[in-house]
C-alpha cells in the first residue's frame, strides 16, 4: 500500500522514471489489482536491542582535522600541532580546541573515536565508502555522477527498514554532496531504487539535476528552495490553496486529490517550518546555513524522521561549491587554520551542536535520538606551506552522543601526531554499523539487489561498547 509519507516523498520525479505522484498512486494500485504479484512486505531484519528512534547525521565534507579539534597533539613538535591550543572539558582528561568551547560543556554525552582509519585520500571514494561502507575503486575523480548501480547509503537503508508514515524516513538538508555538474555516489538510493532515495528538498548546487521526492509545483509557481526567503512552507501552503480552489472549479481524480492532500499534511508543513521556534531558539543555533540545518534536523526527528543527514558546505558568492573542512587553505584569502575559525566551520559547529544538545536533553529526547558527525578522512599531521593540512585517510575522528551511548568516553587513541591509530583501529564501515544497532537494525542484515541478490547491509562491528 502507497502511504501517506511515500507518496509525499515521491511527489514530481522520482529515480529514473519521471512519474508525477498521480501516475505512482495509479501504479500501485494497478499493481495492487494484479492478483499474481505478492504484496509489498516490509523487511524484517534480525534487530539490536538499540534504543535511538532516530538518528541526525552531521557530515563535515571535506574532512575535519582530528589535531584541530577533538585529538590535540600539543606535544608534537611545531609545524605538526595544532596553532589552536587545547582547553580542559567537563570530562577530566578529556581536551578539545580552544574554539568548541560550547562543545566542551557536552563531552559528558559525547564518546569520542580517535582511530578511524581507511587507505583513500581521495574525496569521491571516500565519501561513498563513509556513507555507504562500501569500496568502490572506479568512481571517477572528481565527477563521479551517482546512478542506480550504487550501493544504497545510510538513510535510504533506514529507509528500506522503516514502515512508511506520514514523514519521509530519511531526509538530506540542506542539499546533497555535489558540484561541477555531478551529484556524488553515496548520497541516495541507489539499487534500492527512487522509493528509498532520502528526501531532498534542494538539489546540489553546480548540477541539472532536481532532487530527489521534489514538490512538484504548478507551472506558474516559482520554485522555492529549503532555508531561501519564502522557504518550503509557503510551497505547501500555496499549493494546497491552489489545490482547494480547482477542487471547487472542476473534479479532480481520486489520485491527484490524495496527492495534494499528503503534500499539505500538517505534520509536515509545521516541521519544515523553522518559523515556529521562537526568535531566541534561533539565535541560539544560529541564523545560518549551518545552525538552521541543525535546527531542522531537530524539528524533522520530532516529527518522526528516522534519519537525518546534514551536508556541510559553503556556496560562495558566484555560487561555487565550497568543502570548507578541507583545510589545505588559501580560501577566500584565509590561511588553512583560519578557515577553521570562519563562521562556516567550528564557530557555526559549536553553537548548533551545543544548542542541539541542550534541546534534546531539556526534552527527554536525547535518549532516543543519536547524533553522529564523520567526515570522508582526516587530515595530515603536517601542515603545509599554506597553514592548512592535506587529505589524510589514515585517521581522523568519529563523535557520537545520544541514542543509548555512554558519554565521556574515548574509545581508541592515535599516535603522538595523530597520523595512525595506535589502539582499537575502527572502520568507516563500524561507524555505520554503530549507527544501525542504535537504530535497532542487524548490520548483518540484507537487502537484495534488482536481479535479488542479497547483500549484507554492511561489513562492519558495531561498537557496542560505547553503549
Amino acid at each position: 500500500m502507497l502511504h501517506r509519507r511515500d507518496a509525499m516523498m515521491r511527489l514530481g520525479t522520482i529515480g529514473l522514471g519521471a512519474l508525477t505522484l498521480p501516475q505512482l498512486l495509479r501504479s500501485e494500485s494497478t499493481r495492487r489489482a494484479n492478483a499474481s504479484e505478492s504484496p509489498l512486505v516490509l523487511p524484517s531484519p534480525r534487530m539490536t536491542d538499540g534504543k535511538a528512534k532516530s538518528c541526525i547525521l552531521i557530515y563535515l565534507w571535506g574532512g575535519p582535522p582530528q589535531q584541530d579539534m577533538w585529538d590535540m597533539k600539543p606535544e608534537s613538535p611545531e609545524g605538526i600541532r595544532s596553532q589552536f591550543r587545547s582547553i580542559p572539558t567537563v570530562v577530566p582528561g578529556i581536551d578539545v580546541c580552544e574554539h568548541l568551547p560550547k562543545f566542551a560543556r557536552h563531552t559528558d554525552k559525547v564518546a569520542l573515536v580517535r582511530s578511524v582509519t581507511h587507505p583513500s585520500n581521495n574525496h569521491e571514494p571516500s565519501v561513498y565508502r563513509t556513507l555507504t561502507g562500501r569500496i568502490n575503486n572506479t568512481l571517477a575523480v572528481p565527477r563521479n555522477q551517482r546512478n542506480r548501480t550504487d550501493f544504497p547509503n545510510l538513510g535510504s537503508v533506514v529507509s528500506y527498514f522503516t514502515p512508511m508514515g506520514v514523514m519521509p524516513a530519511a531526509v538530506t538538508i540542506p542539499r546533497p554532496i555535489g558540484h561541477d555538474g555531478a551529484t556524488y555516489t553515496g548520497t541516495y538510493a541507489g539499487f534500492l531504487g527512487g522509493r528509498h532515495d532520502p528526501m531532498e528538498v534542494a538539489a546540489a548546487e553546480e548540477t541539472p539535476e532536481k532532487p530527489t521526492h521534489s514538490i512538484a509545483l504548478p507551472a506558474d509557481l516559482a520554485e522555492t528552495r529549503l532555508l531561501a526567503r519564502r522557504g518550503l512552507l509557503n510551497v505547501l501552503e500555496e499549493t494546497d490553496a491552489r489545490f482547494q480552489a480547482e477542487r471547487g472549479a472542476k473534479s479532480l481524480d481520486s489520485y491527484r486529490e490524495l496527492g495534494f492532500s499528503m503534500l499539505s499534511a500538517p505534520t509536515a508543513k509545521r516541521a519544515f517550518n523553522l518559523g515556529l521556534e521562537t526568535p531566541e531558539t534561533r539565535d541560539r543555533y544560529g541564523r545560518n546555513e549551518y545552525g538552521e540545518s541543525i535546527l531542522l534536523a531537530r524539528r524533522l526527528v520530532e516529527s518522526g524522521v528516522r534519519l537525518v543527514t546534514i551536508s556541510w558546505m559553503y556556496i560562495q558568492k558566484g555560487g561555487n561549491v565550497a568543502n570548507v573542512w578541507d583545510n589545505h587553505g588559501p580560501f577566500e584569502g584565509l590561511t588553512g587554520t583560519n578557515m577553521l575559525k570562519a563562521y562556516y566551520c567550528l564557530p557555526s559547529l559549536d553553537q548548533g551542536f551545543s544548542a542541539l544538545m541542550d534541546d534534546l536533553q531539556s526534552s527527554g529526547l536525547l535518549d532516543e535520538t543519536m547524533v553522529a558527525m564523520w567526515g570522508e578522512f582526516g587530515r595530515t599531521p603536517k601542515l603545509n606551506a599554506a597553514q592548512g593540512r592535506d587529505h589524510w585517510g589514515a585517521c581522523q575522528t568519529a563523535c557520537f552522543a545520544g541514542g543509548g551511548i555512554r558519554g565521556g568516553t574515548v574509545l581508541g587513541s592515535s599516535d603522538r601526531d595523530a597520523a595512525y591509530p595506535k589502539t582499537n583501529p575502527v572502520s568507516p564501515e563500524d561507524l555505520l554499523a554503530t549507527v544501525y544497532h542504535s537504530l535497532g537494525i542487524s548490520p548483518d542484515a540484507e537487502i537484495h539487489d534488482p536481479l535479488n541478490r542479497p547483500h549484507r547491509l554492511v561489513d562492519g562491528r558495531a561498537l557496542t561498547e560505547l553503549f
